[in-house]
């Protein structure tokens, strides 16, 4: 009895561990449909499919969250969510997905850094060695286990890891004021219009002619799992952990985005980058039973 309350008492872990292996599967297809599908096209109309979505279930509570609460509190967090989300499928169609994995979960140290920075919130300094010792793992991972370079997809990649801190920091000191549901559909919504911009200066409008079935399929995955459900989880997860706890857990999404990008892609790790997915999964166990 006392096991299975300890099990339910971890659902919000296991959200975001389930959002990591969501997560690592869209990476490598993603980079199916964009040989297809132009990048911001694709996201375009992922975002506002979500959106749709999301707004169909949530719209009474988005209408009164958008009419009693602060701009502020939906608007900050919403914009470093689309920004992260952009940057990060920026960098995927253009640099390996491994390559963007690694990087992108940098901000596994860059968010407690921004909660002391932002909110003054102060860390035990077990987790603090925890969430460096990730680092190691994951150059093992993907530097030494097939990282590409670096060049302006993995600057673009640092970018949104820092967007991504963001998202997380903003997104769990304003949940207490927005719900987890308008807060998910409202973010939804700031990356289909920060996507929408994209695709009209970039590429001139959406370019739907060369997409094929094997691409919508994707886009669907994409939209109603990835964004609704992966940004839903995130939410409600952040209502009872901690940011730097979701960020920790988050680093299982590079070893994950391997796993299918090998079988996917044909990305292999080598014995080192084997080494380092182990130290990022020994991290979070550790990390996990700090709490």
């Amino acid at each position: 009895m006392d096991g299975d309350k300890i099990k339910f008492k971890r659902w919000p872990e296991a959200l975001i561990v389930l959002q990591s292996v969501i997560y690592g599967f869209g990476d490598p297809i993603s980079k199916i449909a964009f040989e297809v599908t132009p990048v911001y096209t694709m996201m375009t109309v992922r975002y506002l499919i979500a959106f749709a979505v999301c707004f169909m279930l949530f719209r009474k509570r988005v209408v009164k969250t958008v009419k009693t609460v602060p701009a502020k509190a939906w608007l900050i967090p919403g914009l470093c969510m689309g920004l992260y989300y952009l940057l990060n499928n920026v960098a995927l169609s253009i640099t390996d997905a491994t390559s963007v994995a690694f990087l992108r979960s940098l901000s596994v140290v860059i968010t407690p850094a921004f909660a002391f920075l932002i909110y003054r919130t102060h860390y035990k300094w077990q987790i603090i060695l925890i969430q460096v010792l990730v680092l190691p793992g994951m150059y093992l991972l993907c530097v030494r286990g097939g990282l590409s370079g670096f060049g302006i997809g993995e600057m673009i990649t640092l970018i949104a890891a820092a967007m991504a801190a963001g998202s997380l920091v903003f997104s769990k000191n304003y949940l207490e004021m927005v719900d987890p549901a308008s807060m998910t559909v409202l973010q939804a919504g700031c990356s289909a219009a920060l996507a929408l911009i994209g695709c009209f200066f970039v590429e001139g409008g959406i370019h739907l002619e060369n997409t094929t079935g094997t691409a919508w399929l994707i886009i669907l995955y994409l939209a109603i799992t990835c964004t609704f459900l992966g940004y839903l989880m995130q939410n409600l997860a952040l209502t009872r952990i901690s940011e730097r706890t979701v960020a920790l857990l988050q680093s299982l999404c590079p070893v994950m985005t391997a796993i299918f990008a090998f079988f996917l892609l044909g990305e292999r790790l080598t014995p080192a980058g084997i080494a380092g997915a182990l130290i990022i999964v020994a991290c979070v166990t550790a990390g996990a039973a700090l709490e």
